[in-house]
């Protein structure tokens, strides 16, 4: 979920420039959205910190039990939250290669864009080595060497392709639960045994290893590491077209506030049946307990089309921000702008919190429920110490960083003093 910095000035220039961002040269939907993503993200991520990553593969492996506060905790994060905010932040991904990378035919700009992702890769290498499993920089570095062949084409060409195979897999996300629930309650056992693979037994196993001391929770680290790495290969399809499906829509114009109000209108109000379908079914889903789905696949159904409910937001915000409340929008904005940092800051945090040997090592003891107070206050912390640190400073220190390492210099990172006026 790496955050690019999507500039306006700087990265749309003929020529590579190497200086600071100005506040002006950013383009602040993109920010506002972005910083909306990555607050969104955590809170589907914290599970994985909290407990083994293959507790979440079924409800057969889950170690906690859906009542309370719990049932409540895990309800609002599928409902509202999983998938859709890594979703917008693939979308703005895929808008961040062609506004560092520019036309094919920029070949500097090319050279700098393949640096960046380089980068990035390293990075990301190390975040999922060193602190977290579910590390997705990566991920985000070798799609974006695939992304940037096509970063020069036309709005309606991008759509088409990445929203038609979006527009696929949602389908295929939608119709696939429903399809298995009308297969013959034998086969059903069957494909919920093969499903299972991990017991209970088997996650508590792996959180007395993390919480072990030692290298223990490193070790575990990379093997659940290799792990995600190699389902997200598979994942390609899958980020490609919507990091296609993004820049069609900042190019087109959706992005930056310039189609018309009925489309930002349909799209929230389409999300908002969704979410309505989906969350009355989901907490059905909920109340019948594990192994019980009284909505014959109905919940999963809704909660296949969520790249939907990504555009709803979206379009939420941007028409917020149009119609004069971007006092409310605004807050979000410099998360968005420090959102690399920000990212990795969450991943240290929820680290040393759940298992890193210098932490209190809270592996294995919270619930959904309980997880939402640490995500509320990572929250706040981020969105007061966002603007705080960008007051000063042009970009984040880890966005500086990278900058550094992308340049292959330093490059300056502390606000100029304001202009002295002569009286």
């Amino acid at each position: 979920m790496a955050a690019v910095e999507p500039l306006s000035g700087e990265a749309l220039a003929p020529a590579v420039k190497l200086a600071p961002v100005a506040p002006g040269d950013r383009i602040f939907n993109l920010d506002m959205l972005r910083g909306w993503a990555i607050l969104g993200i955590l809170a589907v991520n914290a599970i994985t910190f909290a407990w083994p990553i293959a507790a979440g593969m079924s409800e057969a492996s889950r170690p906690y039990d859906l009542t309370g506060a719990d049932a409540w905790g895990h309800w609002v994060t599928d409902v509202f939250f999983e998938d859709k905010f890594r979703t917008l932040f693939t979308m703005l991904f895929g808008v961040s290669i062609y506004l560092v990378g520019g036309e094919r035919f920029d070949q500097a700009r090319g050279r700098l864009l393949r640096s960046r992702l380089f980068w990035l890769a390293v990075f990301g290498l190390i975040h999922g080595l060193a602190i977290w499993c579910g590390d997705i920089l990566l991920h985000y570095a070798y799609c974006g060497l695939i992304m940037m062949t096509m970063r020069s084409m036309k709005a309606g060409k991008l759509l088409w392709i990445g929203g038609g195979v979006t527009l696929l897999w949602a389908l295929l996300a939608t119709a696939g639960p429903l399809v298995m629930n009308a297969l013959p309650p034998g086969l059903m056992a069957k494909a919920g045994a093969e499903q299972a693979g991990v017991t209970v037994q088997d996650i508590l196993a792996t959180v007395d290893a993390y919480r072990a001391g030692g290298a223990g929770p490193w070790i575990e680290n990379a093997k659940a590491w290799l792990m995600v790495q190699g389902f997200s290969l598979f994942l390609i399809p899958v980020t490609i077209p919507l990091m296609m499906l993004g820049l069609g829509l900042f190019k087109s114009g959706f992005l930056g506030g310039r189609s018309p109000v009925w489309v930002y209108l349909l799209f929230a109000a389409a999300a908002a049946a969704n979410l309505w379908v989906f969350g009355a079914n989901a907490w059905a889903e909920v109340v019948a307990g594990p192994d019980a789905d009284p909505t014959g696949g109905l919940a999963s159904a809704a909660g296949g089309l969520a790249p939907l409910v990504t555009l709803g937001y979206a379009s939420m915000l941007i028409l917020m921000t149009r119609f004069g409340l971007k006092i409310l929008t605004g807050v979000l904005a410099p998360v968005g702008r420090m959102a690399f940092t920000n990212y990795l800051t969450q991943s240290l945090i929820m680290a040393s919190l759940f298992y890193l040997p210098w932490g209190p090592n809270w592996m294995g003891t919270m619930g959904p429920g309980q997880l939402w107070s640490v995500v509320g206050a990572i929250w706040i912390a981020q969105l007061i110490w966002s603007p705080l640190w960008l007051s000063v400073f042009s970009m984040g220190p880890l966005e500086w960083l990278w900058r550094c390492l992308t340049y292959g210099r330093m490059v300056p990172i502390r606000k100029p003093a304001p202009a002295s006026v002569a009286l």
